[in-house]
C-alpha cells in the first residue's frame, strides 16, 4: 500500500514545477513555511486545505481526519484509496493545498 501511494504521490509531484519532495523516511511537500501534504507510515496521504476547500472536498468524498504520528493533523483531509487513481482529483486537491499555504502569513 504505502509503496503505491508514494508511487501517485512523486508523480503529483513531478507533474507540478511548484512541488518538491521532501523527507526520507516521511514524505512531504511544504511552501511559505508550511507542509501542505504528506505521506504516513501507514501509507495514508493527507493534504492540508482550507475550510472551504475541506467542505468542497468533503461534500464529494467524505472529509475523515489525517493521522501522523498518532495525532490529528489540523486541516488536513485523508485522500480515500479510492481517489488514488484519480490523478486529475488529486493534482487539483494538492494544488489547493499548496494555496492555502500560500494565503498564509510567512513563517
Amino acid at each position: 500500500m504505502r509503496e503505491e501511494t508514494l508511487k501517485v504521490y512523486d508523480a503529483l509531484i513531478a507533474a507540478n514545477p511548484n512541488f518538491e519532495r521532501k523527507g526520507k523516511t516521511m514524505p512531504y511537500t511544504s511552501a511559505n513555511g508550511y507542509m501542505f501534504s504528506q505521506v504516513n507510515k501507514a501509507g495514508e496521504l493527507g493534504i492540508r486545505l482550507s475550510k472551504a476547500d475541506t467542505e468542497e472536498f468533503d461534500a464529494k468524498y467524505g472529509a475523515e481526519p489525517f493521522l501522523s504520528y498518532g495525532s490529528k493533523m489540523r486541516e488536513y483531509v485523508l485522500i480515500p484509496k479510492e481517489l488514488l487513481a484519480d490523478k486529475e482529483t488529486l493534482e487539483y486537491f494538492l494544488q489547493k493545498g499548496y494555496e492555502h499555504v500560500m494565503s498564509l502569513p510567512p513563517k
